[in-house]
């Protein structure tokens, strides 16, 4: 593929949203820090003003050095403001993640996004962020996270997940605690 195919071909991915989004209007936040804790308040405290996940990014900033970025935004052209709750997952243990992310999706969570998150006292841990809405009934979802340094291994893992009603959701590279470097993913499905 060319460089000028590859750019039409995002052009017109973007084409239907900008379209769809063409007249309402949004404000944005940016959220950035180096402790889970604190973000997992800030994207909390933004939610109260209105505002819902957009985007979330780990890595090196150029003042704040390892940070996890995240963009909230809000429609300021919607009828009422969305309302949301957040919950931010972040450790090394594989085992510990999937125990936080059963809970989680007993409570009605939803998956956002993952990243990793080198934080100042763990290390770099694969994050989660999840969310609900207060005002609307828990679904219940399961969810599956897999681990392996081996994209072979993923591919049959996912493979047998989603022979199972799993939906793939999102993946990092992160390094954990007993497996070292290795692609981490999670899918989802509902409870029945």
């Amino acid at each position: 593929m060319t460089k000028a195919t590859g750019f039409l071909t995002i052009l017109f991915c973007t084409l239907p949203l900008a379209a769809q989004d063409a007249a309402a209007h949004f404000d944005y936040r940016v959220l950035a820090t180096t402790r889970t804790g604190t973000m997992s308040k800030e994207m909390n405290d933004a939610a109260q003003a209105g505002f819902v996940f957009g985007g979330v990014m780990g890595g090196q900033t150029e003042f704040g050095g390892k940070e996890v970025v995240v963009v909230m935004k809000k429609n300021l052209t919607a009828p009422k403001p969305a309302k949301r709750e957040y919950k931010l997952l972040a450790t090394t243990r594989t085992g510990t993640m999937q125990k936080e992310l059963r809970q989680a999706g007993d409570d009605g969570f939803v998956y956002c996004g993952m990243t990793v998150f080198d934080s100042g006292l763990a290390g770099r841990e694969v994050s989660v962020i999840l969310e609900r809405d207060p005002d609307v009934p828990a679904q219940h979802i399961e969810y599956r996270l897999l681990a392996t340094s081996r994209t072979g291994t993923m591919q049959k893992e996912l493979q047998q997940a989603g022979d199972e009603g799993f939906v793939f959701r999102g993946m990092a590279v992160g390094k954990t605690a007993l497996g070292g470097a290795e692609v981490v993913a999670i899918a989802e499905r509902p409870l029945r």
